[in-house]
């Protein structure tokens, strides 16, 4: 009888591409999970594809992007493990919120709504999209520069820019649009539950010099589930920037998720 393997989503946010994982995935699976990392709608299956057809990703909002990681989940045998990424972090939340994951882990979340501060490191870090409101029906590409700062401020530029060269494609602008505004907007879409106390436990990670996703913003986020008796964590990494899923100490972070899915029993 063949092994049963609890499958584990992986959700890539803005600027990187679905293959980013392709560490974690390796690690997950020698520790006996069922990875799958599904790229948002129009996403093509490579990195070079991504950015020869950027426009087969503009547009998209966050309700679609959710609704496409919805079918990919339903899809599957069982409920899954969800770990997600800056906008796959905020995916993460919405996702556990409903019941859909048997846990999840939100790296370096964006915002759900609710979540009030606003670092100036975090909007200028967002602002090759939202600097321009023309942006909002577009795919936006990320500099070198932009890159560096808004992921790769803690590494040597050299690290930096070998990441960015390899991982980075176009992007929707909507969604920041959309997070931008959500606290303004009774219907936003980046509206979790976090009052459900019958949902999965939830590991928040966060890194201190990250500027996409300050650790104010997860601090934030974390209170918010103040309500819930559903557990809810915050584990810290000193010195990490945005780029922590996908640097050269990504194992430090990928072994912290391994060690908490088996302190819930998973």
């Amino acid at each position: 009888m063949s092994e049963t393997r609890t499958p584990v989503v992986f959700i890539h946010g803005l600027w990187l591409h679905s293959s980013s994982w392709q560490l974690w995935t390796e690690l997950f699976s020698e520790n006996g999970y069922q990875p799958i990392t599904p790229g948002w709608p129009g996403e093509a299956p490579t990195v070079e594809g991504s950015r020869a057809d950027p426009g087969s990703v503009a547009n998209r909002s966050l309700a679609e992007v959710v609704d496409h990681m919805k079918t990919v989940i339903a899809g599957l045998g069982s409920k899954p493990i969800i770990v997600g990424h800056s906008f796959g972090g905020l995916i993460t939340e919405l996702l556990l919120g409903e019941n859909l994951g048997v846990a999840g882990v939100a790296i370096d979340p964006a915002q759900i709504k609710g979540v009030l501060p606003l670092p100036l490191a975090q909007l200028r870090a967002g602002l090759p999209a939202l600097g321009n409101p023309a942006n909002i029906s577009k795919a936006v590409s990320l500099t070198s520069k932009e890159f560096r700062f808004g992921f790769g401020n803690a590494l040597t530029e050299r690290e930096s820019d070998s990441l960015y060269e390899k991982w980075t494609i176009p992007s929707p602008a909507r969604p920041l649009f959309e997070v931008a505004a959500a606290n303004f907007n009774p219907h936003a879409a980046n509206k979790a539950d976090t009052h459900n106390s019958e949902r999965g436990p939830l590991l928040l990670i966060s890194g201190t010099k990250d500027h996409t996703a300050p650790g104010v913003t997860t601090k934030a986020a974390l209170k918010l589930y103040r309500h819930s008796t559903a557990v809810t964590e915050l584990v810290e990494f000193e010195g990490r920037g945005h780029s922590l899923t996908i640097d050269s100490g990504w194992k430090d972070v990928a072994d912290s998720v391994l060690i908490w899915l088996k302190s819930q029993h998973l």
